[in-house]
């Protein structure tokens, strides 16, 4: 039952600028299909990471609940509805997921920190992020997952100094497919990967990709932000890079439904241009003060 209230036990939102409401109770579930996380011998028996599914979404009540119920079938789900004007809360929670309210609309972002909060106050070790419009296939999550749990030989990015090899990736991202794009949409991505690319200082395939799994440490360390677009997430792969932590890549479809786009061409490159700009400015003190 949505209470409508900031309360610690749901969305740890006191002191909270928006209000948040959130449904019954949250399932808290283990990831289905895991197992034993490589390395480990069946007298070391590992405890499995807790994944959850995080969906921001927008007015997407025509397509949220095939989205719902597609990554259900792998991970348990919240939906952060920001602030729609349809019936997108009651169309996901009806689809099996659980759901938190943010009014007014405040951004992709702050949905964003909304459900990492959500999950850090549940105990989850990482989350999956993918948009509620139907443009990332959930029966793409294991793969997410796959590479969480693999323990590479060699550090996943070859940039400052990653402390321990073996720990999981702190962030996975899908890598879209350009040439499968519109055309605008292709060069907007290639001409914007490579000016991050450039700001980070080192190749980067997919930087604005909202399909990711993100692991706990990053996270916490992204609550901070006060980025409330898209620019959240070009900020938390900068920031990850910079700290020289692991990020994996995963290979993904490239799906364009035909629906409404929430893009303004000209106010997100504006923006985006801003979040390289910061990229660049983060990383550059990061590396600075590693090197003091």
């Amino acid at each position: 039952m949505d209470d409508g209230l900031c309360g610690k036990d749901r969305a740890h939102a006191a002191g909270c600028s928006t209000r948040w409401a959130t449904t019954s109770s949250t399932r808290s579930r283990e990831a289905p299909g895991a197992a034993s996380m490589p390395g480990m011998t069946s007298e070391q028996p590992a405890r499995v990471p807790r994944v959850l599914v995080v969906i921001p979404a927008h007015d997407e009540a025509p397509r949220i609940a095939a989205v719902v119920r597609g990554a259900a079938l792998h991970l348990p789900v919240l939906v952060v509805d920001d602030g729609s004007a349809d019936d997108t809360a009651a169309v996901a929670r009806a689809a099996g997921a659980d759901v938190l309210r943010q009014r007014p609309n405040a951004g992709k972002g702050a949905a964003l920190r909304a459900g990492f909060r959500h999950a850090l106050d549940g105990g989850y070790d990482a989350v999956v992020t993918l948009d509620g419009d139907g443009q990332h296939d959930p029966a793409e999550i294991p793969a997410f997952l796959e590479v969480f749990r693999a323990r590479p030989a060699a550090p996943a990015v070859a940039s400052g100094a990653i402390a321990d090899v073996s720990a999981p990736p702190d962030l996975v991202v899908g890598r879209r497919d350009f040439s499968r794009m519109p055309p605008t949409r292709r060069l907007a991505n290639t001409i914007g990967g490579r000016a991050f690319s450039w700001a980070v200082g080192m190749a980067v395939p997919d930087n604005q990709s909202g399909y990711r799994l993100v692991g706990r440490r990053l996270m916490e360390a992204s609550l901070t932000s006060t980025e409330a677009g898209f620019e959240f997430e070009v900020e938390m792969l900068a920031a990850c890079i910079a700290r020289g932590w692991r990020v994996g890549w995963v290979p993904i479809r490239t799906i364009y439904t035909g629906g409404p786009s929430h893009i303004r061409p000209v106010a997100h490159v504006r923006h985006f241009f801003r979040a390289v700009a910061a990229a660049r400015r983060t990383v550059r003190e990061t590396r600075r003060s590693a090197g003091a």
